[in-house]
């Protein structure tokens, strides 16, 4: 062999200290906080893994970066001139589509499939999809809340339940009673209004047993799908709307997209502005109580943005052990140099304490517990949703340049990871949202709060923290301080979620997160014996 061909034969060969693939992973059995708390609320372990080898499969991430080199285009004409307002998506994004329905992401807390713990079950098989790729989920997810929504108007609900529960994806751009199944959207926000629904200009016009929209939505994700929750402005003030792709007589709705939205990240997904013109809409709940109506379905997505951030943390962690383990630097493998060892353990140590977080909300929703519900759940989005771009950029950081490039999925997570503090509500709109709950029923929130301090309190001593959230909510400076208080609360009932679960890590998350110098960089907190244990609990070796 000449010199050329030798050194040919060399570098084929040689692995050069680059870690592995991530794939191939069953992401439900090796994530031990997962799997404990699923245990903890009586689920099906057996069909849980079988979930989590579907979506660690080497095939199913590989979709997700496909779907996202390849992302949707509007066509709002055909070659005739015809108005079609089509958006194409790449088979990518159908494959991930078709899996999730698959595996009833949209319908398992709706159609009697979940005997025990519906909403948490399928909050574990979101959590699991959300690794693979996240844009997909946006149709997906809304589709799940909606059912909230349409409780309120029995009628419309018992004619869609059965399509929007199907188990069957149907891209084809026909009118829903036509197709094997559909999804949903929702569209709320206006150009001039944002967050601030009530300033909406957009109007319905009564039309004997239907209304007509004419204004716009400045942002309606997920514009391909088969009728969407709109807020539109009625003689008596705010309502919620049913608007289908089609009406009723099987031509097509005066639904006008003016174009995609260029994102940072989630370019799987197509997110439009939009303009109706006199689209045929049907009403959901009592004229002028849109907002009440829909927040059924806002409160859902809420859960879903932190379930899906907490997934996204735990596979930027997944990426990060799979390197350091794999990865030597000065004779050492990553995985043992302590300032690294710091590092990993501190997420995972975030990790811990927010899987038995969100889980134990996603149960009190199950079993019914309201006041912990509706003060928990905007806290435990601010929370999650705040830690994890944090938690991703230092997991791409252990992979060095690596993490860096679009040949590895770390820089398609870490533009992914902002999205869901924004998504249904910002930081600022949780906080405040956590104050009106507060302000609408004291005596629950105070025994919500008196109940978490007394569980935490089993672990950590954290009566400085509840003396100061008490404080706050009686302050009238409380809403200057409404992030503390956000972020309080959720970090109380985080150590309180750990405690209940009998973790072992629940007084060093104490010790870690509410004492001690105010630092805020992973690795920083002193873990001592625990980094290992861990470790080995996030991913298994």
């Amino acid at each position: 062999m000449n010199e050329t061909n030798e050194m040919t034969g060399f570098l084929e060969d040689a692995s050069f200290n680059q870690s592995p693939a991530f794939g191939d992973v069953d992401l439900f059995s090796a994530d031990k906080p997962l799997s404990e708390a699923a245990a903890r609320c009586g689920l099906d372990a057996k069909a849980l893994a079988a979930c989590g080898k579907d979506y660690g499969s080497a095939e199913t991430l590989d979709l997700g970066r496909v779907a996202n080199e390849n992302p949707p285009r509007l066509r709002t004409m055909d070659g005739k001139g015809n108005r079609i307002d089509f958006v194409e998506f790449h088979p990518a994004y159908h494959a991930l589509m078709a899996k999730s329905i698959g595996w009833g992401i949209h319908s398992g807390a709706h159609d009697g499939s979940e005997p025990n713990a519906p909403l948490t079950s399928r909050a574990v098989r979101l959590y699991l999809a959300t690794q693979a790729e996240s844009g997909h989920l946006c149709p997906i997810t809304m589709t799940h809340a909606c059912i909230g929504a349409l409780k309120s108007e029995p009628d419309v609900l018992a004619k869609w339940q059965a399509k929007i529960v199907s188990r069957e994806y149907d891209k084809r751009a026909l009118p829903w009673w036509e197709k094997a199944g559909v999804t949903l959207g929702m569209g709320m926000t206006e150009r001039q209004g944002g967050t601030d629904v009530r300033a909406n200009i957009t109007e319905a016009a009564l039309h004997g047993d239907h209304v007509e929209i004419s204004g716009h939505k400045w942002f309606m994700s997920a514009p391909m799908c088969d009728a969407f929750l709109v807020l539109a402005q009625a003689p008596g003030g705010l309502t919620c709307y049913l608007m289908p792709r089609y009406r009723p007589d099987g031509s097509q709705n005066a639904i006008r997209f003016q174009r995609l939205k260029d994102k940072l990240g989630n370019k799987s997904n197509a997110s439009s502005e939009v303009e109706f013109h006199g689209a045929w809409a049907e009403r959901i709940g009592a004229e002028g109580q849109g907002v009440r109506t829909i927040i059924e379905m806002v409160n859902l997505t809420r859960l879903d943005c932190a379930i899906a951030s907490a997934g996204q943390m735990r596979f930027g962690l997944s990426q990060a052990l799979n390197h350091i383990r794999n990865r030597s630097v000065f004779q050492k493998r990553l995985a043992d140099q302590p300032a690294m060892r710091a590092v990993v353990a501190d997420i995972a140590l975030e990790l811990e304490a927010q899987i038995a977080l969100v889980f134990r909300l996603a149960h009190a929703i199950d079993k019914g517990e309201t006041a912990y519900a509706r003060l928990l759940t905007p806290a435990v989005k601010f929370l999650i949703c705040k830690s994890t771009p944090h938690a991703v950029y230092e997991s791409l950081e252990c992979l060095g340049g690596n993490g860096y490039t679009e040949d590895l999925p770390m820089a398609r997570l870490y533009r992914e990871a902002p999205l869901n503090a924004i998504w249904e509500g910002s930081g600022n709109v949780m906080a405040l949202d956590v104050l009106r709950a507060a302000g609408r029923a004291p005596d629950a929130t105070m025994e919500t709060v008196g109940a978490l301090v007394r569980t935490a309190g089993q672990a950590f001593d954290v009566r400085r923290l509840a003396a100061a959230l008490e404080k706050t909510l009686k302050s009238p400076d409380a809403e200057r301080r409404a992030r503390f208080l956000c972020e309080g609360l959720a970090r109380l009932a985080a150590l309180a979620a750990l405690a209940e679960a009998n973790s072992p890590f629940a007084t060093l998350y104490g010790d870690a997160r509410l004492t001690g110098f105010p630092f805020s960089q992973y690795g920083a907190a002193d873990l001592g014996a625990s980094e290992a244990a861990l470790l080995d609990r996030a991913l298994a070796a």
